[in-house]
């Protein structure tokens, strides 16, 4: 018995060292920590079991079947962060530069298999070289096998993929399907095809970094919701993150403990809106001072800072916020902003995160190069997932909700739930100068007309009171009560029942 006890103690000892002691030391000399340290900081203490420590690949050519680790490159298993049941898998470059092999895709299809059993979220630590060449298309059925598991779990529970390390090729698609992307500055990226082959297809030159780093999928392409400075951080974070969400698609958000009252009002908001309506100013700060204890995890912070997405509390409760920014591009809509907010939208409606959307937007961007870009169907996208969200959904306009954009904005007209205004509010198709130089061309060369025409119109639809007698605002509030109302009325909604027809799903404008 001693004997066996004393194998099993040996093996696990080779299992936990992954590629042996010189590859953990190159792991850590680059600055990164190894599979299972991340696992171990991602998890509470001694809360992680694992699966599968003893599987080993395979393949059998081109010396293959000289050579096994335990675990073949990827350690997966479940553990709790604070409390809360979470499925694990973490690659290990130590052992053949964490690529995929046949095997190593089982390990991460059985969790995500038990994931949606057991109805729990998974996250992803991917630090690999891509598919195994050795194994050939092994390999890349195991990566497909992956996949699907990703688009059957998409809204069913929430999954997180964190890029500690390469991630290139066949391997970016399954981050892709995830909910939410987060990478390491400076010892992550991501791209289909690295720079050796864009040199030789396209000739250009580019390095790594500036073709798939951090910098460049958080601000450029929008693939990572944001980056942190080392993988610590980043997995601090992401116990952060993982506290806002529910487990599954049937579970409600954790009510976390709150120690900010419900009727709190703030004073400095009856201040917020500069006199001039065009100067900025920053919806950050509404955003805080609504909720609880200023606490704000916002997603895609680099990326259209036009518009504002993330989470935060009331009274306990998590609340996605959608909020246009007047200090970029005066919280326009554009392509980009369209697109970033129509997916957290989405992804809130999925998971039954009510919606919180400030609304400052004076229309949509216009130009060429959103024409060109399709601002018609990126704008689509937002209107679409508002409208098809059966949430709560609690809408504030602050300033001006002009055009199309106020529509598009959580309005009434798509079935919003609580709709406020400021008295500050400016709900209209457009601006009082541009419909004065529509409707009273005649009268341009006449300037104390025009002035005339203008003030009329502002005294007219420059407030929130011709929308709020015809039922489109539910009430004028002052700011200062703002997390007050907002509170109270999400408080109202939580028994809300709200079913879409039965289709099979819906053709959005993708």
């Amino acid at each position: 018995m001693r004997d066996i006890l004393e194998e099993l103690e040996t093996r696990r000892g080779e299992a936990q060292l992954g590629g042996g002691q010189d590859r953990i030391d190159a792991q850590h000399a680059k600055g990164k920590l190894t599979a299972r340290e991340r696992i171990e900081l991602l998890l509470d203490e001694e809360s992680f079991e694992e699966f599968d420590m003893f599987k080993a690949h395979r393949c059998a050519e081109f010396g293959m079947e000289e050579i096994h680790y335990p675990g073949d490159g990827v350690v997966t298993g479940w553990g709790t962060i604070n409390g809360r049941l979470v499925y694990v898998f973490s690659q290990d470059f130590t052992v053949f530069g964490g690529s995929l092999s046949e095997t190593h895709a089982e390990k991460i299809c059985k969790i995500m298999d038990m994931a949606l059993k057991n109805g729990a979220p998974v996250i992803g630590l991917n630090d690999s070289g891509g598919a195994r060449i050795q194994e050939g298309v092994a390999s890349l059925a195991g990566y497909a096998d992956v996949f699907q598991k990703n688009i059957m779990a998409s809204g069913v529970v929430p999954q997180i993929s964190v890029i500690m390390g390469p991630c290139a090729g066949g391997a970016v698609y399954s981050p892709a399907m995830t909910d939410f992307i987060y990478m390491v500055k400076d010892s992550s990226y991501m791209f289909v095809t690295g720079p050796d082959v864009v040199k030789t297809v396209t000739n250009e030159v580019v390095t790594a970094e500036e073709l798939g780093g951090a910098k460049t999928h958080t601000s450029k392409s929008s693939v990572a919701d944001g980056a942190f400075e080392n993988d610590i951080e980043a997995l601090s974070e992401i116990r952060r993150l993982f506290d806002f969400l529910p487990l599954n698609n049937r579970d409600k958000a954790p009510v976390r403990p709150f120690y900010d009252s419900q009727d709190r009002l703030e004073p400095s908001l009856d201040t917020l809106i500069p006199e001039n309506p065009n100067q900025p100013y920053d919806m950050k700060e509404l955003v805080r001072k609504i909720a609880d204890e200023s606490d704000f995890f916002e997603t895609q912070a680099d990326f259209a800072g036009n518009i504002l997405t993330g989470f935060i509390r009331i009274e306990g409760s998590t609340i996605g916020v959608v909020a246009n920014q007047p200090l970029v591009l005066a919280g326009c809509l554009d392509n980009d902003a369209s697109r970033k907010a129509a997916r957290f939208v989405r992804f809130c409606d999925a998971f039954e995160i009510p919606i919180l959307t400030l609304v400052d937007v004076p229309g949509f961007l216009p130009g060429t190069s959103q024409e060109y870009g399709g601002i018609i169907k990126q704008g689509a996208k937002l209107l679409f997932a508002y409208g098809e969200a059966t949430v709560p959904k609690v809408t504030v306009i602050t300033r001006k909700a002009y055009g199309g954009a106020y529509d598009v904005m959580a309005s009434k007209h798509l079935r919003g739930d609580f709709n406020y205004a400021w008295p500050t509010a400016q709900i209209a198709v457009m601006g009082a100068k541009g419909a004065v130089e529509i409707l009273y061309r005649s009268e341009l060369g006449d300037a104390d007309k025009i002035a005339q025409r203008t003030s009329d119109y502002e005294d007219r639809f420059a407030n929130p009171f011709v929308a709020a007698e015809k039922g489109f605002i539910d009430d004028v509030i002052m700011p200062h009560s703002t997390r007050k109302r907002v509170a109270r009325s999400f408080a109202s909604l939580r028994n809300k029942r709200l079913k879409n027809l039965w289709k099979k799903h819906a053709n959005m404008p993708l």
